[in-house]
């Protein structure tokens, strides 16, 4: 299964051709009616989309969809990281799992190389079955299979998350500014239409503070 699109906290202004975000206007009702809660949030990092699926038997590497293409070296890597760990993965998940991350470092994404000078895989979401795992239960299984996993920079209402990106801090990968934060309510929750409730803001949202 692809991975869903994360909508930006805010509507984006149709007369700044949608470079600037509307503050205080919510881009879906759930994050105006939970924004006042405590949410979690983690860095985002500026990579390409990868998927890591086990069908119970052999391992499976994809990108954001069934048709983008990954780099040759990237799934050379990816090779490297997951083949040895057939094992763990047949006795953790022995019905299936797709493991959502990021291909991150030189070669991918200008600055790729702030993260690292040759790449790798950065994990952030685990699907099993239908179910979503929790975030402890995310870095539980980062940790068995060797890998790295998107660090919990802490938590905080959505003013606090937007607040933060406003200003900017540094990555927990070294002196350089992070991407931008995700956001999800401390309980998984879903939408009306069955949608995950989590969101983003990026630094680059506020060009105009950063001159």
């Amino acid at each position: 299964m692809k991975y869903h699109k994360i909508q930006t906290v805010f509507k984006r202004d149709p007369d700044t051709k949608f470079k600037t975000l509307i503050e205080g206007s919510y881009s879906l009702p759930e994050f105006e009616y939970l924004a006042n809660n405590i949410w979690t949030f983690t860095e985002k990092v500026d990579g390409t989309n990868i998927r890591v699926m086990f069908d119970g038997e052999k391992i499976f590497f994809g990108g954001k969809t069934d048709r983008a293409q990954t780099p040759a070296f990237l799934i050379a890597r990816l090779t490297d990281l997951f083949e040895p760990q057939i094992k763990m993965f047949k006795e953790l998940f022995a019905d299936g799992v797709c493991l959502y991350g990021e291909g991150y470092g030189a070669k991918i994404q200008k600055g790729g190389g702030n993260y690292r000078q040759d790449q790798s895989f950065v994990l952030f979401d685990v699907m099993v079955g239908n179910w979503w795992l929790r975030r402890r239960d995310v870095h539980d299984i980062a940790i068995k299979l060797g890998i790295d996993v998107v660090p919990v920079i802490g938590t905080g209402t959505l003013s606090a998350m937007v607040e933060l990106a406003r200003r900017g801090f540094k990555s927990t990968w070294g002196d350089f500014t992070a991407e931008g934060i995700v956001a999800r309510p401390l309980v998984e929750l879903q939408s009306r239409n069955g949608n995950r409730v989590i969101t983003k803001i990026k630094y680059k949202d506020f060009p105009s503070e950063h001159r």
